[in-house]
């Protein structure tokens, strides 16, 4: 029988973690600190673009930092949300319809297209579901199955759906002077829809293959059980 330790036991706030814990989301803050100094001095889409596409992902990992006695997550966790923000800060220094990496598969593959933006749609499903079945499995009574699998896939789709209406609100009210290269549709009509589609698939598809591995790096969290 699995080990479900850390998936359905209550726990009170975490305390007396040994910080021997923090040793790797330390190392990777401070990776993505000095990444975000070194691409946002002088990005060559500007600095705008360079925040306004950084920017959300800089307030989620405040929130990780801020939560991290309370609530520390898996090991694994922590390096998918460093390998999706490093994915972003690409786009963002670059914009993401002009990135290297996306007109050299354009240009191998012959596409119409950069397809960095789709790679960076993919990444927001494949590496955010597995924060929200995090909490699905040690916030609440849902066990791995059916479900669990529904709610993460149907968050992922809500936050994809929300991504899109905030670059609608920030190229309008905000920056509009960048706003195409911001939003990266390259004329594509579809290009929100395949954007929401790519999430919802990358989820889909991540769950199933990875789902082990994260209750293998669950169960390494360490917690206290309530009295």
């Amino acid at each position: 029988m699995r080990n479900n330790r850390t998936l359905h036991e209550p726990t009170r706030p975490a305390v007396g973690i040994p910080w021997t814990y923090f040793r790797v989301p330390l190392f990777l803050l401070s990776a993505l600190l000095l990444l975000c100094l070194v691409t946002g001095y002088a990005p060559p889409a500007g600095r705008l673009n360079w925040f306004l596409e950084v920017g959300p992902g800089l307030a989620g990992i405040a929130v990780l930092v801020i939560t991290a006695t309370r609530f520390p997550i898996s090991h694994l966790v922590y390096w998918f949300c460093f390998l999706h923000f490093c994915i972003v800060v690409y786009g963002g220094y670059y914009t993401y319809a002009d990135t290297p990496l996306g007109n050299y598969i354009k240009t191998a593959l012959m596409l119409s297209r950069n397809p960095y933006d789709r790679i960076g749609h993919i990444a927001l499903g494949v590496f955010p579901c597995f924060i929200i079945r995090e909490v699905l499995l040690r916030k609440t009574p849902l066990g791995p199955g059916g479900w669990l699998y529904f709610l993460v896939c149907s968050v992922v789709l809500a936050i994809a759906a929300f991504w899109e209406l905030l670059e609608w609100w920030i190229t309008f009210l905000v920056a509009p002077e960048v706003g195409q290269a911001y939003l990266g549709t390259q004329g594509d009509v579809w290009d929100t829809h395949w954007d929401m589609l790519l999430a919802l698939v990358g989820a889909m598809i991540a769950l199933p293959l990875l789902g082990r591995v994260h209750d293998r790096s669950m169960a390494r969290v360490p917690l206290r059980k309530c009295p």
